[in-house]
């Protein structure tokens, strides 16, 4: 398959603040491509630059085969965007923002009305289509914005963090619809910080790390990457920390970690199960109690540790959304 999305050396600054630092990435036509990395890596950055929002100091880049900084309006029409936050108008209903959407990429009045019940019966929003969008739940909102950038059926599409703020049904939801558009023949650049998204929903990971890609791959190569296994121990109580991480430490070939639930230590071993049960007889002996202890390969936690040096953010942890705009034709 070819690269329907290149960039080749991005670097953007502001003043002293290295925004991107020589980035290169690539999408395959037909995949989801996830990049992956903690606040300020560079995610929306790069977004920005290949929707033509922001100018890159230097660096190229194409979108199906477009150059980005030569033909800016020729890209905006092959593309749609979905930034971090639901650019709806709220006071319009979901049909009349969809239909002005359609307005403005010059449908025509009647195929505009047209694209926009057929898109809001294709993401559930039909029974809703009349309605005012600000009596519209957060994933209600998040589904018309995706059903935005799709109104001129666009080939290539941009996702900024599409999911922050949602609850776990709202997000499962959309991870759906995501899918069904990858089907449909589109290709997808996602921007997330969390990595169950990641683990789900792409074919290529890319990790952000201070303007930088510091790895790609699939989620096995990657995780693949850091290698061996994790015995993880949950105690009972949180006095019973101490102990299990002195019982670890005697088979640790990494560093202990917290894990991402709470009461929980990790430590990367070699040897598996016989490993894991000598660390059951010491837990044992040392009259630790303990509710919960797993052997597992690395996950993309790991890996985000691994590579950046910080946990991944979690649902707890998740800040507020940063307002963006959301199309790449408006």
């Amino acid at each position: 398959m070819s690269n329907i999305i290149e960039a080749v050396g991005l670097v953007k600054k502001y003043g002293d603040v290295v925004a991107l630092d020589g980035l290169d990435l690539s999408a395959q036509e037909g995949t989801i491509v996830s990049l992956l990395g903690p606040n300020g890596a560079g995610k929306t950055t790069a977004v920005s630059i290949l929707t033509t929002l922001i100018e890159p100091d230097s660096g190229s880049a194409t979108v199906a085969g477009v150059d980005v900084l030569r033909k800016p309006a020729e890209v905006r029409k092959l593309i749609g965007l979905s930034g971090q936050y639901a650019a709806v108008d709220k006071d319009l209903s979901g049909f009349e923002n969809l239909d002005m959407i359609g307005r403005l990429y010059r449908l025509g009045r009647k195929q505009s009305k047209v694209r926009a019940r057929e898109l809001l019966d294709r993401f559930d929003l039909a029974d809703a289509a009349d309605r005012p969008v600000k009596t519209y739940s957060g994933g209600m909102r998040r589904r018309l914005d995706l059903a935005g950038a799709l109104v001129d059926e666009s080939p290539v599409l941009f996702l900024d963090e599409p999911t922050t703020g949602l609850d776990l049904h709202s997000r499962t939801e959309l991870w759906n619809i995501i899918r069904d558009l990858v089907g449909r023949g589109a290709t997808l650049l996602l921007t997330t910080q969390y990595l169950e998204e990641a683990d789900r929903l792409a074919d290529d990971v890319m990790v952000i790390d201070n303007g930088r890609a510091i790895a790609q791959g699939t989620t096995d190569e990657l995780k693949d990457m850091v290698g061996g296994e994790r015995i993880e121990v949950r105690v009972t109580s949180p006095d019973g920390i101490p102990g299990v991480r002195e019982v670890l430490a005697r088979y640790a070939v990494g560093e202990l970690q917290d894990g991402d639930r709470p009461r929980v230590v990790v430590v990367p071993v070699s040897g598996g199960a016989p490993v894991l049960s000598r660390v059951l007889d010491d837990l044992g002996a040392d009259g630790i109690e303990v509710s919960d202890v797993v052997l597992r390969r690395p996950t993309l936690d790991d890996v985000f540790l691994a590579l950046t040096g910080q946990a991944a953010e979690h649902e707890e942890e998740r800040s507020k959304p940063v307002k963006a705009s959301r199309k790449g034709a408006a």
